[in-house]
């Protein structure tokens, strides 16, 4: 009597387990990101490269003739308060129309959250270029003279000048530098934490999110390109201008369930 009663309580147990681990598996999901850009809401692709068809808040004409940008750290912020926070970074190249769309590695609960958030470039403990080669092969570092660590953006194309010329331009977002000492140092931190609010997690949920080009270059600083155009990476001035402007670049367009 008591053996069949053990192997019954053992078969039960172990119904109870695999039930268990099923409804794990169900309650979690993958999760992935696709990334769009606009000009104030007129949709923007590598197609429109090359031309000048753009104005800034500033009233200059320009073109971009390429874009490309890092994101780190996707963060799902719990109800409780609880973080779940990702090991994944992308490459956003907007140029070549590589990685807008990329999926975390990480496996998550489907539940509401109360915010989602990225990190736009590396924080500071991860910006070193010793750790990841893809990045070095993409020629995304920064000169150990400028501090080392990587791009949190390269923004290339040109303007029509106060001489109604065409002049480049290179819009290049790293960690604030100050060169003028025998060493670099930081100032400031110029990563940007980019909260995009509640969201629901259901079933490989997919977040459509989207960059207004136009605002790296007004809000709250007007941005002149007569007066900020080039060797931008070692001016500690446009550096955190440039990390102001992108507070307001990103927003979270839809979730697809």
């Amino acid at each position: 009597m008591n053996k069949t009663v053990s192997i019954v309580v053992l078969f039960f147990t172990i119904f109870l387990s695999c039930h268990t681990d099923n409804d794990d598996k169900a309650n979690n999901t993958t999760v992935s990101f696709n990334f769009s850009h606009h000009w104030d809401g007129t949709p923007v692709t590598n197609q429109d490269f090359n031309v000048i068809k753009f104005t800034n808040e500033n009233g200059e004409q320009l073109s971009i003739e390429r874009l490309r940008y890092l994101i780190s750290d996707i963060t799902f912020t719990k109800q409780s308060g609880e973080v779940l926070k990702t090991n994944d970074y992308n490459l956003v190249d907007v140029t070549n129309g590589e990685n807008l769309t990329f999926t975390s590695t990480m496996i998550i609960p489907n539940e509401i959250y109360s915010n989602l958030s990225f990190t736009f470039g590396f924080k500071n403990e991860k910006n070193t270029d010793a750790v990841y080669q893809d990045l070095n092969t993409a020629s995304w570092f920064v000169p150990a003279m400028l501090g080392g660590g990587y791009h949190y953006m390269q923004f290339d194309g040109k303007f029509i000048n106060n001489s109604s010329i065409e002049q480049g331009f290179n819009y290049h977002a790293i960690r604030a530098v100050d060169t003028s000492g025998s060493e670099p140092i930081f100032p400031q931190d110029t990563f940007i934490i980019v909260n995009l609010g509640p969201v629901t997690v259901n079933n490989n949920s997919t977040f459509n999110i989207e960059m207004n080009i136009a605002e790296w270059f007004k809000n709250p600083n007007t941005w002149n390109l007569n007066t900020y155009n080039q060797m931008l990476m070692p001016n500690v001035s446009a550096q955190i201008m440039m990390f102001e402007n992108g507070q307001n670049a990103f927003s979270l367009k839809s979730i697809e369930q």
